[in-house]
């Protein structure tokens, strides 16, 4: 595999002497991220399923107008993420509210990602508004290994009947040679209220839980990635109490979890906003192996929230807001209402 032509140059501290001394050492680095593209559906009636409901479906002039806008958009956003520090566009970055494969197959073969030479590992899921989540990968950087798709059982409290939701996604590769595990969420929403809903995502957890715990299983020091939609906050129960991801990495034991978002959050910053209030409902979770020193593989180098100014809302209501793509008058011509997220992962090259 050919390097990067990138490197990125970082100065670490070491105990050399009873003073502390600079040693400059050069790095690799990656960008991993996740993205909800907001409803990205197609211009065509699916008559398997109820998209009708979509935005794009409900548009009733223009929709393959909007539709290019729409898959333009999206690209731009994922070109650019990270880009700042690593000069590339994500090596692998997960998605959400997707309609199917094809419409992914728009995005990564739009001009802004095309030399990028992006694959795609997508399941249908049963989810009833019929979006699925879905791992992009650049074929350069990063080879998958194995994939599975993994059904999230629930049901409403009151009826009893079964809610279709979407599956979780995962992915083994290779990341430059370095195996990692990938796991792409999109947790139930918050339907009916947080406290009714919060049963289904605490489910979520479980199931994503016990994906950690196999390959942890197989592999005590494996290197595991959960990323996602979580419709959850770093501080509710569902990843403090059933994840156990911990907000300071010194907490974190061996095959424990830890969230870099949580100190996002109670500083006040969110990627989502509702009634003048933001969420950090977007998440990238690591595993204690990713956080150790050793840099001559990937290690954790720091995490990050894309909120550029473009993707903001400049005027009206929702000023201040992420810049939805969807609004009561249908197309705005913007991004969507969630803002990325992304980790950077680094390895030392030495002569």
């Amino acid at each position: 595999m050919k390097p990067l032509k990138h490197l990125f140059l970082v100065f670490i501290l070491f105990t050399l002497t009873p003073i502390n001394a600079q040693e400059k050492k050069t790095f690799k680095i990656h960008t991993i991220a996740f993205y909800n593209l907001e409803n990205l559906f197609d211009t065509i009636n699916d008559l398997t399923k109820f998209d009708e409901a979509s935005p794009m479906m409900e548009l009733k002039a223009n929709r393959s107008s909007a539709y290019k806008k729409k898959v333009s958009n999206m690209a731009s956003v994922i070109a650019k993420i990270g880009s700042d520090v690593s000069h590339n566009s994500p090596a692998v970055i997960g998605v959400s509210e997707i309609e199917n494969r094809e419409v992914l197959e728009d995005v990564v073969n739009d001009p802004e990602l095309i030399s990028k030479d992006y694959g795609i590992v997508h399941y249908h899921s049963p989810d009833a508004r019929g979006i699925d989540v879905a791992l992009l990968y650049q074929k350069k950087l990063f080879t998958p290994i194995s994939t599975s798709s993994h059904e999230l059982k629930i049901f409403d409290d009151l009826s009893s009947k079964r809610v279709y939701t979407r599956d979780q996604l995962l992915v083994s590769g290779k990341l430059d040679g370095d195996l990692i595990h990938i796991i792409v969420n999109h947790w139930p929403s918050r339907s009916g209220g947080e406290a009714r809903s919060r049963p289904k995502r605490v489910a979520a957890a479980k199931l994503s839980k016990r994906l950690v715990d196999s390959l942890q299983g197989i592999d005590p020091y494996a290197k595991v990635i959960i990323m996602g939609d979580l419709n959850d906050d770093p501080t509710n129960s569902s990843v403090k109490d059933v994840l156990k991801a911990h907000k300071n990495k010194d907490n974190v034991k061996f095959k424990g979890i830890y969230n870099p978002y949580e100190s996002f959050f109670k500083n006040g910053i969110g990627t989502t906003a509702y009634r003048d209030a933001w969420s950090l409902f977007d998440q990238i979770l690591i595993s204690k192996p990713l956080l150790e020193k050793d840099f001559s593989s990937y290690r954790f180098y720091k995490a990050g929230i894309f909120n550029e100014n473009f993707l903001i809302q400049k005027d009206g209501q929702y000023k201040g807001y992420p810049y939805r793509s969807w609004g009561y008058g249908g197309f705005t011509d913007g991004y969507s209402d969630h803002l990325p997220v992304y980790i950077y992962l680094i390895k030392e090259i030495t002569n």
